[in-house]
């Protein structure tokens, strides 16, 4: 039987975040496909190789929520690299079991488009539901393990927002 590496030994996964903010000063949260928890977040996921931040960022809201990129107006990108880690009973599992968790680039970008250009029956769905949140109610929507790293976000951006 082979044996797991040890958590301490995996790397992060290089992703991506964006804090989407429509005219309303609310945020976009996704409640994700994939998950029993009644658990929502915003938009984030991989960076492909040799692609940068900005562009993956782009790309992973438009593979998640429809939404194009001139209905988006980039703000802000967060001034470090936020960290996060799985909980044991997920990590070295999730992502073919190479990480530990996430290493993410955040940006704010504010949403110029109508409620209808968005559209979560994309190719390969992630979300089964979304909304528009109170930006400081999504610490407590989003999974326990994550919510540091969304107070980090929210109190980076938040005189943005």
């Amino acid at each position: 039987m082979a044996s797991r590496p040890n958590d301490a030994e995996l790397s992060y996964r290089p992703c991506v975040g964006i804090m989407l903010v429509n005219m309303d000063g609310k945020v976009f949260v996704g409640q994700r496909i994939d998950n029993v928890v009644e658990a929502w977040q915003m938009p984030q996921g991989g960076i492909d190789e040799g692609e940068d931040a900005r562009t993956a960022a782009l790309r992973e809201l438009g593979e998640e929520t429809g939404i194009r990129p001139d209905h988006v107006d980039i703000i802000a990108k967060a001034r470090d690299e936020h960290f996060y880690d799985l909980p044991p009973e997920l990590a070295g599992k999730l992502w073919g079991g190479k990480y530990r968790g996430q290493r993410q680039y955040w940006f704010l970008a504010r949403f110029l488009g109508q409620d209808s250009d968005i559209d979560i029956q994309t190719k390969h769905p992630e979300f089964r539901a979304w909304k528009w949140a109170i930006p400081d109610s999504l610490p407590e929507l989003i999974v326990p393990f994550k919510r540091k790293l969304y107070r980090d976000i929210l109190q980076e951006f938040r005189d943005l927002i």
